[in-house]
């Protein structure tokens, strides 16, 4: 049982670890166009979420480093 409980753990946090790297490469495009637009509301939301794909990174992070303990 510990065995496919640590195997279903190491797949959410790559599947986490996925999406935090995705959202953060989607704020960093937001935060181009706002940039190169001179559109601050844009700038904004592009670094929020850069700022939260790293915060999934880290908890992605982690959530890797948990053990089971049976």
């Amino acid at each position: 049982m510990p065995e496919i409980l640590k195997t279903v753990l190491d797949l959410i946090s790559q599947f986490a670890i996925l999406g935090g790297g995705l959202w953060l490469l989607w704020g960093a495009i937001v935060l181009g166009g706002g940039l190169r637009d001179h559109n601050g509301p844009q700038i904004q939301t592009g670094v929020w979420q850069i700022v939260g794909g790293g915060l999934i990174l880290a908890a992605a992070g982690l959530f890797k480093t948990l053990t089971v303990g049976w």
